[in-house]
């Protein structure tokens, strides 16, 4: 519904490979998602590079596309990926607080917690502005989970820098998160740019994902006796068991021998694994 971007962060392709922003207009992609509901999809992921940077009609925003997305009969939920900052316009952050099918999951890229890092990685965001904007979205859905992107090892990164990314993730409190040690893309400004020692990046990345480990699993564990809806989406490897994603997106294995493919259903969780949980049926 989206593609391309306009931001042109210094270690991105994008912009270069998939061209400026483009939109989808409102129209065709309501077409699209009611076909998609008419033939028993009950989940709508809103995809594109910048996807809250979506002005498909020049008169209203990516929240008002969400509510209208909605209000199709037969949809059951709505997520969508991938996010930036700056474009988290009011009208999105209150889509969270009122769209009950708009899912509480929100993939919000910060990259790094080092403002020289920020502004080197051209971000035009500080992380000051990043923790306000997380208090405004938790404040209009509190149950939300937050995921994230982190660059390690940026050109000029210091011990400094790295350290003020720790107190960003301390902070915030992540569900999950992807974290990358920098590698340069031709063609991009950050390319040419000295790069951090190797063993120095590595030794930042496995402190980095040590403690978005950490978090990994106390959400998950903060999800044991809760009851959420679980989208079956395939059989387990187990005789009568289904493997579903919960309203946070987690992998939710449940003894279901009657139920099938596309059932919606609450399960109460019983169990956290490393990457999953374990549910029983709550009906």
């Amino acid at each position: 519904m989206q593609e391309g971007c306009d931001k042109f962060c210094a270690f991105c392709v994008v912009p270069y490979t998939r061209g400026a922003e483009v939109s989808r207009p409102a129209a065709r992609i309501l077409v699209e998602a009611r076909d998609l509901v008419a033939r028993g999809v009950r989940e709508i992921t809103l995809l594109g590079q910048n996807v809250n940077g979506w002005h498909g009609d020049g008169a209203s925003g990516f929240g008002d596309l969400i509510r209208r997305v909605a209000e199709i009969d037969g949809l059951d939920r709505i997520r969508y990926t991938t996010s930036h900052p700056n474009d988290m316009a009011d009208d999105l952050i209150s889509a969270h607080r009122d769209v009950a099918k708009l899912m509480p999951y929100l993939h919000l890229p910060v990259q790094s917690g080092s403002d020289r890092v920020l502004k080197a990685m051209n971000r035009k965001h500080t992380a000051a502005d990043y923790l306000r904007l997380i208090d405004r979205i938790r404040a209009a859905r509190p149950d939300i989970m937050l995921t994230s992107d982190f660059i390690v090892g940026f050109p000029g990164e210091t011990d400094e820098d790295h350290a003020d990314t720790l107190r960003l993730i301390e902070q915030v409190g992540f569900g999950t998160a992807f974290s990358f040690k920098y590698s340069p893309r031709p063609g991009t400004p950050a390319a040419g740019r000295d790069p951090v020692d190797d063993a120095v990046a590595d030794a930042r990345l496995h402190e980095l994902q040590s403690l978005l480990s950490r978090q990994q699993k106390a959400a998950q564990n903060s999800m044991v006796g809760r009851t959420l809806g679980v989208l079956f989406e395939k059989k387990g490897r187990e005789a009568g068991q289904m493997v579903g994603k919960s309203d946070y997106l987690h992998a939710v294995f449940v003894d279901a021998p009657d139920a099938q493919v596309g059932d919606l259903v609450p399960v109460r969780i019983v169990e956290s694994a490393p990457n999953s949980l374990r549910g029983e049926l709550a009906v």
